[in-house]
């Protein structure tokens, strides 16, 4: 690949949802059945394992037992203790750790009891680093939240926090206040796909009739070769008929991410995280109608956001601007 920098790879447990048609799970492993002749392919703790060895990623993920988030019974506590089981499997089969870093992953559901379990299970391995898995599933706000917020506080704060499947800027920015401290999605550029740009507002539909003479940037405020270059009519003629209309998009989209990525850091840093929060809710939310989840989620993390809510200390259920894809 010639990519220079750091990398990552996952495991292959997330097919466990996203294929669950076409795949058996055991404590043996996960059987898929190959979408390409039908024959099962077994994938296990060793194999996948052995797979990210080769490959050679400076950071690998387990294999664990997904499930939606959505699920409830025995189910999840099945998967709960897999996963734990599963963990110490990998860790043994893991040949390269000197080289690559293996992190485990958070499993539970959404009951906080199996939860608690998870994470004090992981930590008792001494990992590089820790994710919190099985979330951007279908769960409400306030569930998602109040897992992310239960585990970072319990996984140790000298070793990476990692909230996987979450990439939508304001979770993002929701769960770095509670402690985490990476992220993966594809959101940036399957929102690009569909003919949508990110914006410090939320998001930009170039669809849109209404863009079709608008002679802009995507973002004024953006320095990006695709801002610098292109106007929104441009890229409206193009997201409709051209797939280079995605990859503009998704250029502009992915930088953004980088973007809000460094600023958000360098905030960290320079111990000015709560305006930089502030700055940017008001930036989302100009009428001052922070959802409620945010709201909550803010007061556990210590974080004073009642300027950017209209009236103050006010915060509302729903905004219209922020729609999930």
């Amino acid at each position: 690949m010639n990519w220079p920098r750091a990398m990552l790879t996952d495991s292959g447990g997330f097919q466990m949802v996203s294929l669950l048609h076409l795949a058996d799970i055991t404590e043996k492993g996960v059987t898929f059945q190959s979408p390409v002749d039908g024959k099962p392919m077994l994938l296990t703790p060793e194999e996948s394992i052995q797979i990210q060895n080769r490959i050679g990623a400076d950071i690998i993920m387990a294999l664990d037992d997904v499930i939606k988030t959505t699920i409830t019974g025995p189910r999840v506590e099945e998967a709960t203790y897999r996963t734990l089981r599963w963990i110490d499997r990998c860790i043994a089969a893991h040949k390269r750790p000197h080289d690559q870093n293996l992190f485990g992953i958070v499993q539970g559901g959404l009951d906080p009891v199996l939860r608690d379990i998870c994470v004090k299970g992981m930590v008792e391995r001494n990992l590089p680093g820790y994710a919190i898995g099985g979330l951007s599933g279908g769960e409400d706000k306030n569930s998602f939240w109040r897992v992310v917020a239960q585990c970072t506080a319990a996984l140790p704060e000298d070793k990476p926090r990692y909230v996987m499947g979450v990439g939508y800027p304001l979770d993002i920015v929701v769960c770095s206040a509670l402690g985490a401290d990476m992220y993966d999605c594809v959101y940036p550029t399957r929102t690009a796909r569909f003919g949508t740009a990110l914006v410090p507002e939320g998001v930009l539909k170039l669809k849109n009739r209404d863009m079709a003479d608008d002679t802009r940037p995507i973002d004024p405020t953006c320095p990006c070769m695709v801002c610098k270059n292109y106007t929104r009519a441009y890229i409206h003629c193009l997201v409709t008929k051209d797939a280079m209309g995605s990859q503009l998009l998704s250029y502009h989209n992915l930088y953004h991410m980088m973007q809000l990525s460094r600023d958000l850091h360098s905030s960290i840093v320079e111990e000015r995280f709560p305006k930089f929060v502030c700055d940017f809710l008001r930036r989302m939310f100009p009428k001052g109608n922070v959802p409620e989840w945010v709201c909550d989620a803010m007061e556990v993390a210590g974080i004073d956001i009642s300027s950017c809510c209209s009236p103050p200390s006010s915060c509302q259920e729903n905004d219209s601007k922020y729609v999930s894809e």
